[in-house]
């Protein structure tokens, strides 16, 4: 299964987390080296969807508001450097809609 390209990714997401440097969880310093900035933060959004289409998604659990999924991919920054990822999305209950949650490294195996 893939993310459908009309999933929602919140730009908030990018620019109030992802993008900006965090005492804790910091991502920030992990996506500067593909490349990835606060000055375009549309770069990244664009990597996260075009990641969603290469990479199949498995489901991931369940709560009381969807079902997660992961996928688990490269993302390719501006500069050229591909990161390896986890990329965590909530298809909603109340809609069916999925909604971006977040990114991390993908830990090794």
């Amino acid at each position: 299964m893939r993310i459908p390209a009309d999933a929602i990714i919140p730009p908030e997401k990018l620019t109030r987390y992802l993008l900006v440097a965090r005492p804790w969880d910091d991502k920030s310093q992990f996506l500067a080296q593909a490349g990835f900035s606060l000055d375009d933060s549309t770069n990244l959004a664009n990597a996260i969807r075009q990641t969603a289409e290469r990479f199949d998604a498995m489901e991931d659990g369940q709560n009381e508001y969807g079902t997660f999924y992961r996928v688990e991919g490269e993302l390719a920054g501006p500069n050229g450097r591909s990161l390896l990822v986890v990329l965590i999305w909530l298809q909603w209950n109340i809609d069916g809609t999925f909604h971006f949650v977040t990114l991390k490294p993908q830990s090794k195996k």
